[in-house]
């Protein structure tokens, strides 16, 4: 990891003396105070998964084949501004509240609560706080701390009550114009259902004990070479394990081309492909393996209401897990297929995406929309067979109130069916959320 870390340095000290090529954010900055926003959010989340009496959980042995969880998630997020000078400090805070609101040992599993490790039921209530330092030089920003983060190779998820943290430093640069560059070193994640850091567990080769990650270290960007044209690169090392486990170094490639092309009548085409390349070394037995994996979504847009996109993905390489992320943040899997449930990114797997979604304001409803979508994978590989086969059947509804007092309150129903034959190693899934979100700008 001595190169990335030199990368790293590297990228900061040429983003510091590099030409301007755009206006710099430092010298515009109003001050620490007078540049701050307080944010509030909260969150109510009903979720069930029916997992249609099937006692092979997931080939896991786990016999619990119904859950249903309801909570409320609360966060509170303040960002400084930067003070005034050459050098811009600031500071990030947030404070994080999952409140159980119904649950019960015979159903509890979605995510939502920690568990009680006395009685094995959902925690009442659960909190974290944390923040980070941060400093600015030009239109270079260093934070170091417990932070959110967005890219393809570290992504903190939000899926549940309340988001997922990443400990760390991160650099985000945007010296040169349509050019942003990322450069980071973190050692700690935080799951989505836990107050402690190294909570977030994965398996990284098929069935061997769970790891946590250990540190890992990211550079990449995205540059704009017009408005309609796009470009991705990132890179991470990392390292995976704990003391009861196999010691795993993983890295990875993402690559992203994004092209829009804007067509007559209120129409447009948008192609997004994005591919990553995975690396697996377990230390302990030295165990090499490799991963591929890409997608190509197409999305025509129309009259300004109705988007209908189709999308192919495919998975080669001998990794007996497929793609692997979570390690790296369970957002961490910017492909076209990764929808509601499943992933579709197991060995060997092929699958094929028809999606539709509508956009009610053009019809005088605005706030409302809907989405379905339809996935189907094929030639999944468990290791005796190569015939797996799965499908995913989603539909969502979603208002957004557009005024008053309750201004951007939203309502959202998410429905998934998932269906899979014995070879594709995964529990057949009726799934359904009820989400009600109310974001609140304080300052």
């Amino acid at each position: 990891m001595q190169m990335i870390k030199l990368s790293v340095i590297a990228l900061a000290v040429a983003a510091a003396s590099t030409q301007m090529a755009v206006a710099s954010q430092q010298s515009q900055s109003n001050g620490f105070i007078e540049d701050s926003k307080l944010d509030a959010h909260a969150r109510v989340l009903y979720m069930n998964r029916d997992f249609r009496n099937n006692h092979d959980m997931e080939k896991s042995g786990e016999r619990q084949s119904y859950r249903e969880d309801l909570g409320l998630g609360l966060k509170a997020i303040y960002e400084s501004g930067f003070t005034q000078g050459t050098v811009g400090f600031g500071v990030d805070a947030f404070g994080l509240q999952g409140i159980k609101l119904d649950s019960g040992k015979g159903r509890h599993g979605n995510g939502l609560f920690p568990t009680d490790g006395r009685s094995d039921k959902a925690q009442d209530n659960y909190s974290q706080a944390g923040g980070a330092v941060k400093a600015r030089i030009s239109n270079t920003t260093l934070k170091y701390g417990e932070q959110f983060v967005d890219l393809p190779v570290l992504s903190t998820d939000d899926a549940r009550l309340l988001p997922e943290t990443a400990t760390g430093f991160l650099i985000t640069s945007n010296e040169i114009e349509n050019l942003e560059l990322h450069a980071g070193h973190f050692t700690a994640l935080t799951a989505m259902d836990q107050t402690y850091h190294d909570s977030t567990e994965n398996k990284i080769f098929g069935d061997k004990e769970k790891v946590t990650l250990r540190s890992l270290d990211l550079v990449g960007g995205r540059y704009n070479f017009t408005n309609d044209l796009s470009a991705a690169y990132f890179y991470s090392d990392a390292d995976v394990g704990h003391k009861n486990a196999n010691e795993a170094r993983i890295k990875k490639h993402y690559t992203n081309v994004n092209y829009n092309l804007p067509l007559a009548n209120a129409q447009n085409l948008n192609f997004d492909f994005n591919m990553y390349n995975t690396k697996f070394n377990n230390k302990d037995d030295s165990k090499k393996s490799t991963n591929n994996v890409w997608s190509l979504a197409a999305a025509y847009n129309f009259l300004d209401a109705h988007t209908l996109t189709f999308a192919h993905q495919r998975v080669t390489g001998g990794n007996d897990g497929g793609y692997v992320y979570g390690y790296d943040g369970g957002g961490a899997v910017y492909l076209a297929n990764d929808v509601q449930y499943n992933g579709f990114h197991q060995k060997g797997e092929k699958s094929f995406q028809a999606r539709y979604d509508l956009d009610m304001a053009t019809y005088g409803v605005p706030g409302l929309s809907f989405m379905t979508r339809y996935i189907r994978g094929s030639n999944i590989d468990s290791g005796t067979r190569n015939d797996g086969k799965n499908w995913e059947r989603d539909i969502e509804a979603k208002y957004v109130l557009q005024s008053g007092v309750a201004k951007d309150l939203s309502f959202r129903v998410r429905q998934a069916t998932y269906r899979a034959n014995d070879a594709a190693n995964k529990a057949d899934n009726n799934e359904v959320r009820l989400i009600v979100e109310y974001p609140l700008s304080i300052l």
